[in-house]
């Protein structure tokens, strides 16, 4: 007996470490990525499907970019205006808003709303399919649960994330000419001729390019977590929290890599 135990006891597995561990979760990663790209580009393709998020996407997120957007542009603008008259430059005002809101704010907070919004919306989601096993009874009748839940949404994401990030510079636009119509007596034309005479095509290039890699990462991370949760209520929970911390987290690290990329071009 006292041989068995000790030979039960060498061909146990070994615990997985920590750094290890690090690995096996970035492998799944990539290999959930991996099999996007592929089923994205396989037919038969959820066109119908893919146009119901693209527009529980937008509606979903467009009460609140509107909010957010209009008092940040109305807000920025009240908070530039002090330092820029002390050198007599407030006519820069409309220039300095366009420029900040397309090349930073605009794209960083619709993804913030997004990764908030939607992205705990699709982690608890799937999340609940998963745990109730709704996911499996799609494998079952023949369905592709992967491209019909996660193809689609991440597509959706994608596509929806630069029109709404050109929404919300719109938006803000409007809170920054209500501020400086009523200080300055600017006109509408006078103030977007302003606004996007300092607008170049590299800035508007930068603004799409950050809004379609927010909302790939938004959507990707929100469908990782909620199509690998555990078993289990809790599991949803946990599900639509990692959605939302994680997406955040790698908006600005990408936030900084593309203004260090971009910033290339400028000089």
């Amino acid at each position: 007996m006292g041989i068995n135990k000790h030979e039960n006891s060498k061909d146990a597995p070994k615990p997985v470490g920590k750094f290890a561990q690090t690995f096996i979760s970035l492998y799944e990663v990539f290999s959930f990525i991996g099999r996007f790209f592929k089923e994205a580009f396989l037919p038969p393709y959820e066109f119908k499907e893919l146009m119901r998020q693209c527009y529980e996407i937008g509606y979903r997120s467009a009460l609140l970019i509107s909010t957010t957007g209009f008092i940040t542009g109305l807000v920025f603008t009240k908070q530039s205006r002090p330092s820029l008259s002390e050198f007599g430059a407030t006519s820069w005002l409309p220039s300095l808003v366009g420029i900040a809101l397309l090349r930073t704010l605009a794209p960083l907070l619709t993804g913030l709303i997004a990764a908030g919004k939607v992205g705990s919306s699709i982690g608890a989601e799937l999340g609940s399919m998963k745990v109730s096993e709704q996911i499996d009874a799609m494998e079952v009748s023949a369905t592709n649960p992967f491209k019909f839940l996660v193809t689609t949404r991440v597509l959706a994401a994608t596509i929806t994330m630069p029109i709404l990030t050109f929404y919300t510079a719109m938006v803000g636009m409007l809170g920054a000419l209500l501020n400086v119509s009523v200080n300055e007596g600017t006109s509408a034309t006078t103030f977007f001729q302003s606004a996007l005479e300092s607008i170049t095509f590299l800035d508007i290039i930068a603004s799409t390019f950050k809004a379609i890699l927010f909302g790939f990462t938004i959507a990707v991370v929100g469908c990782y977590q909620g199509y690998n949760s555990s078993k289990g209520t809790e599991g949803v929970g946990k599900a639509a929290n990692s959605s939302v911390v994680t997406a955040m987290f790698l908006i600005f690290i990408e936030e900084v890599v593309c203004v260090q990329i971009f910033s290339l071009f400028n000089t």
